[in-house]
């Protein structure tokens, strides 16, 4: 229970709406638990005034509620037949089931529209908190389990926010009227009456503490099987290439499975609760029958015929909020199980931040690395060791490597993915940690290894990210990505859906339009890092060609396995393990004949036998 406490804040925000829904749900049960008493008014009023056998008369009149002693005088004043009182009184008990219904259908608009309400905040909150969670922290959890806790989880903890809250008040208010006048009617016939309900408040305990564990279990489980499907649905083309269907339909029907016997386990503890209800129900229906009937024979405590009715009728009343208790609690230990997991994330701070003064300030260029030392913090590789480079505002740098030697760590860097392990990083001689975050990133135009696309139409997908943008924009900037003739080519042209991740696109053409995204953003500094890859050699002199006409006064980080000899860098870094191996301009570092030349003759002979190699396939 202590978890759901942090929806204390939601409740306090629609407090207005929570009061109102308290004041229908307890006018409700009021109206409710009159009936009973007009109830035994009129069988007590037949029997007196047709002076049936067995009546007796009463040692004192029974302390009805104000509104009832008041209809019986109303009554008592028409001086009407028998059957006229009997029908005042069927109507009047019809008129009180109606307010009933009515103050019912009340109490669910305002607390189940609360509900939804809390719902639709809690949804954004937990996805404005991803959003600011950091790189680190998506590393080390699935999507699959991201996306059951905003959806299962916040879905449960509603339950609680709306059904479980209406019903646990419902209950409160319908028991506590119910007893009120239950024991002014007559105490200790209430006491046998209302004997076997401590023994439901044990079994509720008891039954609830197992149900909270299972709960929990239940959740975890669910999340596994989440996540399974969402790397299944992501992962189709592989699994089809492999030929992994089979074992991947076994692997999810285990997870599956798994679920199930949670899933059935937890069914069966919560039957327990109904049955019981039922047996406690049927017994003090039975006890108020046998022991009213003692009294009424024996004459004891003022015990009519009417008194017994009326305490059936109490009992009836009582028999679905109690009976609604185990379903109650099933609910509030879900929900709090829930919340558990989703207070994990909510709680988690992202270790990248904007300190409490940070600096907004327009960007030239200059870049400096000073005895920089970058280890990544879940698997303790150290990408970068004592990197030391000076980038000046305009300069065109290529940052050139093999795989893994550190070299899309300079771009997680940058734009402040992750902070440095030691020494500083200097963007305009202001240390990047001092910026603030959104500032830093709107300046930088990046383009990453995988370039990513969303489920949207071409023209979007280039555009994200800038806030105004015209037709002709991204034209423009398609045909710097040497994209645009293809684009056209399609039968919507730019409106065209791309698909999930870009799947109905070559991985050529989504390179290319990431990078048309980022040419569009016209930011200040370029990072391209290793997005080449997938396009043949002629596209790749072309948009080398348009870079160098788009990169005047712009400061441009290309970071790259390969080696461009079409653009005049001003400076490329060799990285060897995380350290700057060489440094110099294109025909310097061939000079020196060392790991640049070496890379420059290899790749040179890879040229050379491409056609040859086209030739014998």
């Amino acid at each position: 229970m202590k978890h759901l406490k942090a929806l204390n804040k939601y409740f306090w925000k629609y407090r207005i709406r929570l009061s109102i829904g308290v004041i229908f749900i307890v006018v409700s049960n009021y109206f409710g638990v009159l009936a009973p008493q007009v109830t035994g008014f009129i069988i007590d009023y037949v029997q007196r005034a047709l002076r049936l056998p067995g009546y007796r008369p009463k040692a004192r009149i029974p302390n009805y509620d104000i509104l009832v002693n008041y209809f019986i005088k109303r009554i008592d004043s028409l001086h009407v037949s028998v059957g006229n009182v009997v029908a005042i009184c069927g109507i009047t008990i019809l008129v009180l089931a109606l307010l009933r219904g009515f103050f019912m259908f009340l109490m669910r608009q305002t607390i189940i529209v609360m509900s939804r309400h809390i719902e639709y905040d809690q949804k954004n909150e937990v996805y404005d908190h991803y959003q600011k969670l950091d790189i680190g922290f998506y590393k080390t959890h699935s999507t699959g389990d991201l996306m059951s806790r905003m959806a299962e989880d916040v879905s449960r903890v509603r339950m609680f926010t709306g059904p479980a809250i209406m019903y646990l008040i419902n209950l409160l208010s319908l028991i506590s009227l119910s007893l009120y006048f239950m024991f002014k009617r007559d105490a200790e016939l209430s006491i046998y009456v209302l004997a076997p309900l401590p023994i439901l408040a044990v079994t509720i305990y008891l039954v609830n503490t197992v149900i909270h564990k299972k709960s929990e279990s239940l959740q975890a489980t669910l999340a596994n099987l989440t996540t399974n499907a969402q790397q299944s649905y992501a992962g189709i083309r592989v699994i089809k290439s492999f030929v992994q269907e089979d074992a991947m339909y076994r692997h999810f029907d285990e997870n599956s499975e798994k679920y199930k016997h949670k899933a059935v386990e937890l069914a069966k503890i919560e039957a327990l609760y109904f049955p019981s209800m039922t047996l406690l129900i049927g017994l003090s229906t039975l006890l108020t029958i046998m022991i009213g009937g003692f009294y009424y024979i024996n004459g004891y405590h003022n015990v009519g015929i009417d008194t017994i009715v009326e305490f059936v009728i109490y009992i009836n009343l009582l028999t679905f909020p109690v009976s609604a208790i185990g379903w109650t609690a099933s609910m509030i230990q879900r929900a709090s199980a829930s919340q558990k997991r989703l207070n994990e994330f909510l709680d988690s701070e992202p270790k990248i931040f904007n300190k409490s003064h940070t600096v907004t300030h327009q960007l030239s260029g200059n870049i400096s690395f000073e005895n920089v030392n970058f280890i990544y913090p879940h698997t303790n590789i150290h990408a970068l060791k004592d990197f030391n480079l000076s980038i000046e505002a305009g300069q065109k740098v290529a940052i050139i490597g093999r795989t893994g030697s550190g070299k899309s760590t300079v771009a997680q860097l940058l734009l402040r993915m992750y902070d440095v392990t030691e020494g500083q990083l200097l963007l305009d001689n202001i240390n990047i940690k001092d910026f603030n975050i959104e500032s830093l990133r709107k300046q930088i135009s990046y383009v990453p290894q995988d370039g990513f696309l969303f489920s949207e139409t071409i023209e979007n997908n280039i555009a994200f990210g800038t806030q105004k943008k015209t037709l002709e924009q991204v034209q423009q900037a398609a045909r710097l990505a040497v994209v645009k003739r293809e684009i056209e080519g399609f039968p919507e042209q730019y409106k065209t859906m791309v698909g999930e991740r870009g799947v109905t696109l070559s991985g050529g053409q989504k390179q290319r339009i990431s990078i048309a995204r980022s040419l569009m953003k016209d930011a200040p500094v370029l990072l391209l890092d290793d997005c080449l890859s997938a396009v043949d050699a002629k596209t790749e002199k072309e948009i080398l060609s348009h870079l160098q006409e788009y990169l005047q006064q712009k400061t441009a980080i290309i970071i790259t396995h390969r080696i461009f000899s079409l653009l005049n860098f001003d400076k490329i870094i060799v990285i060897v393990d995380g350290r700057i191996e060489e440094e110099g301009t294109h025909t310097e570092l061939l000079h020196k004949n060392g790991v640049y030349a070496d890379m420059y003759s290899r790749q040179l002979q890879e040229d050379a036998n491409k056609p040859a190699s086209n030739l014998s396939v």
